[in-house]
């Protein structure tokens, strides 16, 4: 080999040595790496949880012909320690306060029902969060070079069903023995008149047991969402996985697809999230970086969606070591989630930016008051529109005014645009002239409107997520939540895409006062053309489909609000005086000037006498 050809190998070795450096994984990746390693592991877990339950029955079946002695070997050779857990007796205890009803699995020793005492279903059915057969709950770990899965294996109950009140407090432990002197306990603490179920897990004596390689045990959480309103499409739209980074920042998987997501950061709680009920995982100080999916089939039409969460507990392999959190099981309540001061209340889908702004710290609050008279939520919804009307009084009164101004102008910028239609920079500059002129803006109809706007979609966003109109009724609709059918003809093609398979009155009632505002409106508005206004028709019949399924609260109080617009703008209609309005203007046509231009009509003269234009002399 010449010396050129050693040359080149060195060469081509050294770029290879420094690529491999370059390409290297750091520590973080490598840990990112080995985490999604591990995820594989916990979704061949899942897949095989059903598995092991079969794996134990086969196992004591297909070795029937052998000694006790076997049998009890061939446990150990599949769970180590944890063989005598294998076999046993599923026990089931409740703990019941005012609030809740939890069932406790001596199988895998997990929370595997939950219903919440003071609500139902949208038919009137007890209202369960997730039942046995569509939770799980369980740690995973390596033991003795074997998989543990608890939720397959059976915990010795310390305690027997309890009723508790007021202030009272009692536990449950639930205990998982390698022997008597090694074991797992979940013990779970309820109070009276909470939605709070406290879960301290406690590892004793494992610390030789557990891999000696583990600093985390793998919590993985997993539930079926159940149906709990009256249309699943719109329960189905608004549930999803929830969780909370270390830096106050909220984040949420999809609300309309199947998406898994691994996260990188320590978390503080897991909620999974229904229309307007949650259950929600709380640790008491971070979770290891976990995997949150979720998972929907369209085509079911008993499940909503699919959770799972897979959080991981630090283990520090000490003889005694506790792990400590809570779960909340109750409704979607803004204020109270925001009373646990975690962000609890950002579940709740009140609109992002301004629209939020709006819902928080106006439209809530006078809810709330509104609330405390219990009064009709068909009155307060009434009351609380008047509220908003009022304070938008102003606002309207300034856009009817401004717009009354453009109105008596009408003739003469008329006059204009026929006079220099075949020059736009001419015609521009002729009418911010006799806008100065007349002291009129053209935006101050626009603008008022436009402030008003944020209201008008904050209460888009705030009806639908109101769990306060749950199951309440008011006239002929029986849930202001949801819509109000007056009549059910069925699904019907094309009809029942575009529109539905029902009538929803309110809905009616709000597309018939919208086309009358419309009208109202037209009426009082020569300056738009002929496409422009049946546009505006056309608007409104468009939003009686898409309204057609959404919440009655929502619909009435856009019915009220138009009532109430039309009501404005007649009051209005009758005390200004647009002949007095026109002699003003014409008078603030005869005064001088003032010589200072807006940066607007300052752009339009450079312009003009950029394209060659001879600008009028002052």
């Amino acid at each position: 080999m010449d010396r050129n050809s050693i040359i080149g190998f060195v060469l081509i070795a050294l770029v290879l040595v420094g690529y491999s450096y370059y390409t290297a994984p750091t520590k973080e990746e490598l840990a990112r790496k080995q985490m999604e390693r591990d995820s594989l592991a916990m979704v061949a877990q899942k897949q095989a949880l059903d598995s092991i339950k079969l794996t134990q029955v086969i196992t004591v079946t297909d070795t029937v012909q052998l000694s006790d002695s076997a049998k009890q070997q061939h446990l150990v050779n599949q769970l180590g320690l944890f063989a005598t857990a294998a076999q046993g007796t599923t026990q089931r205890f409740t703990l019941e306060n005012e609030k809740l009803i939890i069932t406790l699995n001596s199988q895998g020793g997990k929370v595997e029902q939950v219903e919440l005492k003071n609500y139902t279903t949208h038919d009137k059915k007890p209202l369960l969060l997730y039942q046995a057969d569509s939770s799980a709950m369980g740690l995973n770990f390596f033991a003795q070079n074997k998989q543990i899965s608890t939720n397959a294996l059976y915990f010795k109950p310390l305690g027997k069903s309890f009723k508790v009140s007021g202030n009272g407090s009692q536990s449950f432990i639930m205990r998982l023995e390698a022997t008597p002197e090694k074991y797992i306990d979940y013990i779970y603490t309820l109070q009276g008149n909470s939605f709070d179920v406290k879960m301290d897990i406690t590892l004793h004596g494992v610390q030789d047991v557990i891999a000696a390689n583990s600093n985390y045990l793998e919590l993985d959480w997993r539930a079926a969402l159940l149906q709990q309103e009256l249309t699943m499409n719109a329960e189905r739209s608004v549930s999803t996985v929830y969780y909370k980074y270390t830096d106050d920042k909220v984040d949420y998987l999809s609300e309309s697809e199947s998406e898994q997501k691994s996260l990188n950061e320590k978390i503080k709680w897991v909620a999974f999230k229904q229309q307007y009920f949650s259950s929600i995982l709380i640790a008491k100080n971070l979770f290891e970086p976990a995997i949150v999916a979720v998972q929907v089939n369209k085509n079911d039409t008993d499940i909503v969606k699919h959770m799972q969460a897979n959080v991981r507990i630090p283990y520090g392999h000490q003889t005694n070591e506790t792990f400590s959190s809570s779960f909340y099981f109750g409704p979607n309540h803004y204020q109270t989630l925001k009373s646990y001061n975690i962000q609890l209340e950002k579940i709740v889908p009140l609109g992002w930016g301004i629209f939020g702004w709006v819902n928080k710290f106006l439209v809530i609050p006078v809810f709330n008051w509104l609330n405390t008279f219990n009064l009709n939520f068909g009155i307060i919804i009434l009351i609380l529109t008047i509220i908003i009307k009022v304070a938008l009084l102003p606002l309207t009164y300034n856009a009817y005014k401004s717009g009354a101004k453009m109105r008596v102008l009408q003739p003469e910028i008329k006059e204009i645009q026929d006079k220099h239609k075949e020059e736009p920079l001419k015609l521009q500059q002729e009418l911010m002239g006799l806008y100065k002129k007349a002291g009129v803006s053209p935006l101050g109809g626009c603008i008022p409107l436009l402030l008003q706007m944020p209201i008008l979609i904050a209460m888009f966003r705030f009806f639908p997520a109101s769990i306060e109109l749950r199951q309440e009724s008011f006239l002929w609709a029986t849930d202001l939540s949801t819509y109000d059918s007056i009549w059910n003809f069925g699904k019907l093609p094309i009809i029942d895409y575009i529109y539905g398979d029902h009538v929803s009155l309110f809905t009616l009632l709000m597309t018939i006062s919208t086309l009358l505002y419309t009208h109202f409106n037209m009426q009082m508005s020569s300056a738009m053309n002929a496409q422009m206004k049946w546009m505006q028709y056309i608007m409104p019949v468009m939003f009686l489909g898409i309204f057609n399924n959404y919440s009655a609260g929502l619909s009435y109080y856009y019915f009220l609000a138009n009532m109430i617009s039309i009501g404005q703008q007649s009051l209005f209609r009758a005390f200004i005086d647009e002949d007095k309005i026109h002699a003003q203007i014409q008078e603030n046509k005869k005064r001088p000037a003032a010589n200072k231009k807006s940066a607007f009509q300052t752009r339009l003269e450079k312009m003009a006498k950029e394209r060659g234009y001879q600008l009028p002399k002052k």
